[in-house]
């Protein structure tokens, strides 16, 4: 099962490029897109380039490292501006916590600036593995009403075999956290067929 976010679509532009002939809900997804990079893509760019000097304040910073997680929470999860409406204090203070305590908010930079950084040949390698195997495994989608990003299926199709797709009522980002019960459920929808 994999779950659809800004990272399909987006950190994957080496491997997912925008097709020749586009579909109108293709178009209309790549114009969503470029107006959410403007709006909420910042983070990208300063993790992929400086993850180490963010990191840094970051761990130097309690309120800040609150700041930086809290807010990305509010944005991209299905609470309407009311954080609270999705997620406990509780439940933020041990998320940042967690990243406090470990000192680990920069690690989770990383995948940001290994990508920004691969090399050509990274990249190849990655687009054979993808042309190889992507269109032979059977995949399973979940797409969450507020998702940073939500493709149309006939993207997905371009590079998978889409046996399954959900467009889930609710939820946003953090789908595990906001809609548990839809998430587990759908996972085990799609894996029971699998079964012998």
């Amino acid at each position: 099962m994999l779950r659809v976010s800004f990272f399909f679509t987006e950190h994957c532009g080496h491997l997912f490029r925008k097709p020749d002939d586009p579909s109108p809900d293709e178009v209309k997804f790549f114009k969503r897109n470029e107006e959410w990079i403007q709006k909420e893509g910042a983070y990208a760019l300063i993790q992929s380039t400086k993850p180490q000097s963010l990191a840094a304040a970051l761990n130097d910073s309690p309120v800040g490292l609150a700041a930086w997680i809290v807010e990305k929470f509010r944005a991209w999860s299905d609470c309407g501006g009311d954080i609270e409406s999705r997620f406990t204090k509780d439940e933020l203070l041990t998320f940042i916590m967690i990243y406090w305590a470990t000192e680990s908010i920069g690690t989770s930079f990383l995948s940001y600036y290994d990508y920004s950084n691969a090399s050509a040949m990274t990249w190849m390698k990655e687009g054979i593995k993808n042309w190889v195997g992507s269109c032979k495994v059977p995949a399973g989608f979940a797409l969450f009403l507020k998702d940073i990003s939500r493709p149309p299926r006939e993207w997905a199709e371009r590079f998978f075999n889409v046996q399954r797709w959900t467009e889930m009522p609710k939820g946003g980002h953090f789908a595990a956290m906001e809609e548990p019960e839809l998430l587990a459920q759908d996972i085990r929808a799609w894996f029971r067929p699998f079964r012998h």
